[in-house]
């Protein structure tokens, strides 16, 4: 898409090439009154200042009736084609967008901000969306317009066809430069409009500090301030747009007054054939030429923002960064092994080892803990294990298998993680619970919500597990959205359990009971817990200190907690600040 957005523009469209061709044909027939009525107008004259039969005047408005009838019919129809395939379009973008980010590597996510795409499917989309609509309807209008206006012409009047391919484009040309002078003043004012958004939002957003140190005045200047130069910039663009617009008119006029007067005065001296009829003809056909022109001069801004619409979409659609999954092996079970081999990693764009030289072999049943201070890799560790991440050097094995030789699809579907910010829908907690899953009984939810310390409270919900958790679960505490998570997790009876700070949100008490919980749900399972409450890891069968990417601790908390070490240093801070605050 980067190298020529007309060309993908055509490739988007090429599998409704058919019912473009049939918009076109049918866009043309609709459009026919505009340059059959000023023929029709001009016969008319023609009969009645010659004195001609009645019937050929009948004839002509029969004609002319008729033309204006069928444009009620053709187009419905040429919107009927033109919106199917404009619509295909566009909802073949946006599948093609969904379909790239789920194939996409995490390593693009971590480097993309989640708004930015979400820009691309919605508004990218919808610029592509709304330049295609307007270049059939302007474009097919203009062409339709100038290309009918020429051929009248040099069929009735070739002799006047010079002055319309002259003056018409040179007259539209002045009036593209003033509008190119109006786009600028339009930026000026659309840019005053985004600072002062950005303006509220802050406020918005600043609203508990600036009111907690009584700084309410200084906020409200700030927004009078961007209020006044909203004003002004729109001030100064609506009076240049009253100049634009009565200068255009100006020119605009003058030059049909040009042309009739230059047409009235050949009919008058009976030059190049001119009938009064003609006049009216050239008049009428050229304003709508010179009209055809600036139509498609106008046209050109939202050409340019569909165009880096496109572009944009091409910077997700052709990205490089794919997780590499198609015609690989599945795993068909896990049963837990997860060993790594000299294992390192660095992030882009980074000079340091976020993982370094890394040995580790973990077997179902275990509880490893991952511990240090941040930045130290435990993170990199976790996503490394789950496959969102590809070490530069070593392996990574399950079960004996190299994991860079099989479908990572395959192998999460017997992972679940709990991260450390629960993520929920704007759906019911069953839904919530039970997301991805064909068929759970009520038996099985219910289960997993007990074994999550979530089943009390979820009793208490209007509801029941039918309540409706609110967008991102606003409706529910952190610690409940939490404790759905670890239900969500639980349900799915995985081989591998990843919990990444998963009782943060809990308090002292809740923490308990669920810790009390997981131990009996670890049985033959392979567990994964980051940490930074030391007391939540006490119990694990190995805990791992990592320092900037190195392990440089391994062990049980009892053997850690005296060695002198790194483990030593934290559980001593945390335990001095639990003192401290007792």
């Amino acid at each position: 898409m980067g190298e020529s957005p007309i060309r993908t523009l055509i490739y988007l469209f090429e599998e409704q090439r058919l019912r473009v061709l049939f918009a076109f044909i049918l866009f043309c027939i609709k459009h026919s009154p505009s340059w059959v009525i000023p023929l029709i107008t001009a016969n008319i004259i023609d009969i009645v200042t010659s004195h001609r039969r009645t019937r050929d005047l009948l004839i002509n408005l029969l004609v002319l009736i008729l033309v204006t009838l069928q444009n009620w019919p053709i187009n419905v129809l040429y919107v009927f084609f033109q919106s199917k395939a404009i619509r295909e379009v566009e909802n073949r973008l946006r599948s093609a967008l969904v379909e790239r980010m789920q194939q996409l590597s995490m390593g693009f996510y971590l480097r993309t901000n989640a708004g930015v795409l979400q820009t691309k499917v919605v508004r990218d989309v919808e610029n592509v969306e709304q330049m295609v609509r307007n270049l059939s309807d302007g474009g097919f209008t203009a062409i339709n317009g100038s290309i009918g206006a020429i051929i009248i012409i040099a069929i009735k009047v070739p002799t006047f066809l010079p002055f319309f391919l002259v003056l018409a484009p040179l007259i539209a040309l002045f009036i593209a430069m003033l509008r190119s002078r109006l786009n600028s003043r339009n930026e000026e004012f659309r840019s005053e409009i985004e600072t002062m958004s950005a303006r509220v939002n802050e406020m918005t957003t600043l609203m508990p500090i600036t009111r907690a140190h009584g700084l309410e005045k200084i906020a409200l200047q700030t927004m009078y301030d961007s209020f006044s130069n909203v004003k002004r910039a729109g001030l100064k663009l609506d009076i240049f747009n009253a100049k634009f617009n009565a200068l255009a008119y100006v020119t605009f006029q003058l030059a049909n007054v040009l042309c009739l007067s230059v047409a009235g005065y050949c009919a008058l001296k009976g030059k190049f054939g001119v009938t009064p009829g003609d006049v009216v003809l050239l008049t009428a056909f050229f304003g709508q030429l010179i009209g055809s022109v600036i139509l498609l001069s106008s046209l050109m801004p939202q050409i340019s923002k569909g165009f880096a619409s496109i572009r944009s979409l091409g910077e997700v659609l052709e990205s490089p960064d794919v997780e590499a999954n198609t015609d690989k092996k599945q795993f068909s079970e896990v049963v837990g092994v997860v060993a790594f081999e000299d294992v390192s990693f660095t992030y882009p764009q980074s000079s340091h080892l976020a993982i370094r030289d890394l040995d580790l072999k973990a077997k179902p049943g275990e509880m490893i803990a991952l511990v240090g201070p941040s930045g130290s890799g435990k993170s990199t560790l976790i996503n490394l294990i789950i496959g969102f991440l590809r070490p530069q050097s070593g392996r990574i094995y399950v079960d004996g298998k190299e994991v860079s030789e099989y479908d990572l699809r395959s192998f999460r579907k017997f992972i679940s993680v709990v991260p450390q910010e629960s993520v929920l829908f704007e759906g019911t907690v069953r839904e919530n619970v039970t997301y991805g899953l064909a068929s759970v009984s009520d038996q099985q939810m219910e289960d997993a919500l007990r074994a999550a310390n979530a089943w009390e409270f979820v009793q208490d919900l209007p509801d029941g597990a039918q309540t409706l958790v609110g967008e991102r679960g606003a409706r529910i505490s952190g610690g409940q959205k939490q404790r759905l998570a670890i239900a969500r997790a639980l349900i799915r009876n995985p081989r591998i359990l990843i919990l990444d700070e998963a009782t943060s949100a809990l308090d002292s008490q809740s923490e308990k009971e669920i810790q009390s919980a997981l131990e009996s749900l670890m049985a033959n399972r392979t567990t994964f817990v980051v940490a930074h409450r030391l007391s939540t890891v006490q119990k694990a069968d190995r805990i791992l200190v990592l320092d900037k990417g190195l392990l440089v601790e391994s062990g049980r908390h009892t053997e850690l907690a005296h060695a002198g070490g790194l483990y030593q240093r934290l559980y001593d801070a945390q335990v001095f600040i639990g003192e401290g605050e007792n």
